[in-house]
């Protein structure tokens, strides 16, 4: 069915004449529901957004890398000394002197319990964290994808079945002013036609507002006006039983494999929190010059040792924290513990969902056949007086009110399967095998996990890297 066409103007032209503005400039290009999952994951802000927050991650990695690194630094000084210096009665002498010095110093942290080396490891245990919490937006987005895509559908359809009731009720006054110019009826069927037609009317503005309402919110999930949207595809079952498919979801889930990550950062902060009291041990050397101006002085100097030091008394502070990281902990554990009930139980509830709308599309059927049956008798008896114009009003939107409800429960049996997806963590680019390319989550990680310099050429490549996100 064509999800675009001209809307009918008069008493709702406003309305009517919006949907057109919106639907006609991309109304020849036809697209099925996997193309506009595919534009939502391209065109998304919020993905964006956060994969720019995977990047920082990413930084925080190659920081706490630099930080097992030698720390070199330079200083350099010029001074001029001046003053005055005399004896007795002797006159007082200007003394004056300009130096000039350049010194570079090198710290290497050598061992200090192991503290840094975990600030390295919590580090990458929160990069794995993030990039679930990256899959559960591209979950969110693309089931967006979906409610607008079949929310557009569905509204169009209803549109449609608004224009052909109006045609119906339009025949059917035409009728009954035809009988009641020969006495067949009075003038109250020809009032009660009038009256459904202008019913039928308001019905129809109401439709074509929530189809104006669909296309904006399917150009804010997608990043564009739909086109001509074909039928989604049949649709199966992800899991034979709800046990099953609680069972994918919480080997699969990104809430829950986030929190697991997450879990284990807090341990590893646990773990660096005992180990404050640990001595630091650092290797150091120095080296500089001094010259001083107008004079043949000249010096150098240097030197190199290991320093080693720690706390031994810090107002309590050190155990304040080992106690915060451990509450830390515990409370990310509890965590864990409650989102795993509730992906169970949104898993319960989408499976249910699904077996519902199911039903719930079997049953309208049953109810649009015995309708249609009901009203081309009740139009037919009324052809032979058997039969008033309110009869056939009423069969006839009792018809109307079934094809609509079908129209939603098609939109709700396949939104449902998409959310029992996203429940069950596979709702992603990749489970669907959507034809977009895919963004890499280890690309950028990979350059900046070894901490490379500006100087290296794997730093101006990452240099280049940057300038081009920065582009976009």
């Amino acid at each position: 069915m064509s999800m675009m066409g001209r809307i009918r103007t008069g008493t709702i032209a406003g309305v009517a004449g919006l949907c057109l503005a919106i639907a006609a400039p991309v109304a020849a290009r036809a697209e099925s529901l996997a193309d506009a999952m595919a534009d939502a994951y391209r065109n998304s802000g919020l993905l964006e957004q956060n994969r720019a927050v995977l990047r920082a991650a990413d930084e925080d990695v190659a920081i706490a890398v630099s930080s097992l690194r030698p720390v070199v630094r330079w200083v350099g000084d010029v001074t001029r000394r001046f003053g005055e210096s005399g004896t007795g009665g002797l006159p007082a002498r200007s003394i004056g002197e300009s130096t000039a010095s350049l010194g570079l110093s090198a710290d290497l942290l050598l061992w200090d319990g192991g503290r840094t080396r975990m600030d390295l490891d919590i580090a990458k245990e929160s990069v794995l964290a993030v990039r679930q919490a990256l899959i559960g937006v591209e979950q969110n987005v693309l089931l967006a994808a979906v409610q607008a895509f079949m929310d557009v559908r569905s509204s169009y359809e209803i549109v449609t079945l608004r224009r052909n009731n109006i045609r119906v009720i339009t025949e059917e006054l035409r009728a009954a002013r035809d009988r009641f110019e020969v006495g067949e009826v009075t003038r109250t069927d020809v009032a009660l036609a009038q009256a459904r037609l202008a019913q039928a009317r308001s019905n129809l503005a109401q439709a074509e507002g929530d189809l104006a309402i669909a296309i904006e919110s399917f150009r804010a999930a997608v990043g564009r006006a739909p086109g001509n949207l074909t039928p989604p595809p049949v649709m199966r079952m992800p899991a034979g039983s709800v046990d099953a498919a609680k069972s994918v979801a919480l080997r699969n889930h990104p809430d829950l494999r986030r929190l697991q990550f997450e879990v284990t950062a807090t341990e590893l902060g646990v773990r660096k929190a005992r180990a404050a009291t640990n001595p630091q041990v650092t290797l150091r050397g120095q080296i500089g010059v001094t010259e001083t101006f107008d004079s043949p002085d000249f010096s150098e100097t240097g030197s190199i040792g290991i320093e080693a030091g720690g706390v031994i008394y810090q107002g309590g502070q050190l155990r304040a924290l080992t106690r915060k990281a451990m509450a830390q902990r515990d409370a990310k554990r509890a965590e864990l513990l409650a989102t795993q009930r509730v992906v169970a139980q949104n898993v319960g509830t989408a499976f249910a969902r699904v077996q519902v709308a199911q039903a719930a599309l079997g049953a309208v059927d049953e109810q649009i056949r015995a309708a249609r049956v009901a009203f081309r008798g009740v139009r037919e008896e009324a052809a032979l007086g058997a039969r008033t114009t309110l009869d056939v009003l009423n069969a006839e939107q009792e018809l109307l009110d079934a094809q609509a409800n079908r129209i939603t429960a098609a939109s709700s049996e396949y939104t449902a399967y998409y959310g029992l997806l996203s429940a069950m963590g596979q709702l992603t680019v990749s489970d669907l095998r959507l034809n977009v390319p895919q963004y890499d989550p280890t690309a950028y990680y990979n350059m900046v996990k070894d901490a490379p310099s500006a100087i290296s050429e794997q730093g101006r490549q990452l240099d280049r890297v940057l300038q081009r996100l920065g582009k976009q």
